[in-house]
């Protein structure tokens, strides 16, 4: 009997949980893919909610969560002033969560190149041979901040013959790795995911701006509270210590 109760009692509170679960639905940038979906199993374990992530480039996401597509907590790259006028977010719910510098990566055994100043940056870049970056075109962040780089160096035209463009910073890095090219580009977050290339470290701040990003709760969240619950795990003390290992810097 003393049993029969125990495992109804467990039912029970199976029930509960089950009937206090969300689904939420998160977008966001690749620069923060590998610390999200580190944290994704944790806050499920913690909450009972599970988490859909749909992950893109920088200026795409940006461009879904202007157009209207709804999702639950939407993080995106500033500046965002249209994202802020297309009312598709609560405005008073941004939350600084992490910032990402470009990074410089080379191969395992190849010697690291000095990246102490803008004019190191400028030598390194005009005697490699080749190098890769993600493909701005697409959106990539990254490559938006690396034609900047270029620019703010004066070597953008001498650099043209040089770049080798990829799909996101996994294919600029399958480049490095393959031997395609000498060095390769992306953010520091993306960087230490890949196999086969190892970080250098950041580009200096001087001719690289980090990008930072921010959450918000979404104004057609189908589980605002849930998202509330997400968005406050992704600014925790938890998440800072994943940022850190994910080669970010946690907050502001």
């Amino acid at each position: 009997m003393q049993r029969l109760s125990l495992l109804t009692a467990a039912f029970a509170l199976g029930m509960a949980n089950s009937a206090g679960a969300a689904e939420i639905t998160l977008i966001a940038p690749g620069g923060i893919r590998a610390a999200v979906e580190q944290m994704i199993p944790a806050f499920e374990k913690k909450t009972g909610h599970k988490v859909k992530a749909t992950f893109g480039s920088g200026n795409g996401t940006k461009a879904q969560v202007t157009k209207g597509e709804a999702f639950d907590v939407p993080i995106v790259q500033p500046p965002y002033p249209e994202v802020l006028a297309s009312g598709n977010v609560v405005k008073n719910t941004e939350t600084p969560l992490a910032h990402v510098a470009v990074g410089v990566a080379v191969r395992p055994g190849t010697p690291h190149p000095d990246l102490s100043s803008a004019d190191a940056v400028k030598k390194m870049f005009l005697s490699a041979k080749s190098i890769s970056y993600p493909n701005p075109k697409g959106g990539a962040a990254a490559g938006v901040s690396m034609d900047e780089t270029l620019k703010k160096l004066g070597i953008a035209d001498q650099m043209k013959p040089k770049i080798k463009l990829a799909q996101g910073g996994a294919g600029a890095m399958k480049m490095l790795a393959d031997g395609q090219v000498d060095v390769g580009l992306t953010f520091v977050s993306e960087i230490i995911t890949e196999p086969g290339v190892e970080v250098v470290g950041p580009l200096p701040e001087s001719i690289s701006t980090p990008t930072r990003l921010s959450g918000f709760i979404g104004t057609k969240a189908k589980e605002p509270e849930a998202a509330k619950e997400l968005l406050d795990y992704l600014s925790s003390a938890d998440a800072a210590k994943v940022y850190k290992e994910r080669g970010m810097v946690p907050g502001k």
